[in-house]
């Protein structure tokens, strides 16, 4: 059960769902693995202005791991990116480049979504 009552506050910024501290000084962060281990590879072009963008998500890593892995991706397709709530996004449709970069790393994935 949580132990505060706090609903909703703009003092802290957002607040870790687990411990319930703000999400900059998250206690359960440190340990934490992001993604469940079953990464899929999409294209999304949804509120990016008709922009496609490669999303792996799923990666079963350390937030410290998936920002490495993002800039070695990043830098093999020769394009920006970044890191967004566990999952990696790849400017523009890698969604090939991307599974044979991984398949590489030793990461195994699938492609998701309309191909």
């Amino acid at each position: 059960m949580k132990s505060r009552n706090l609903v909703y506050s703009t003092d802290q910024g957002r607040l870790c769902p687990l411990c319930e501290h703000p999400t900059d000084n998250c206690i359960c962060k440190n340990d934490g693995i992001l993604g469940d281990g079953n990464v899929r590879i999409m294209l999304e072009t949804k509120a990016r202005k008709g922009k496609g963008v490669t999303v792996i998500s799923g990666l079963a890593m350390a937030a410290d791991e998936l920002k490495a892995l993002a800039k070695k991706l990043k830098a093999q397709c020769g394009t920006g990116g970044s890191v967004k709530e566990g999952n990696i996004e790849i400017q523009g449709d890698n969604r090939e480049k991307v599974k044979q970069l991984l398949e590489k790393e030793g990461i195994k994935s699938k492609l998701a979504g309309g191909h």
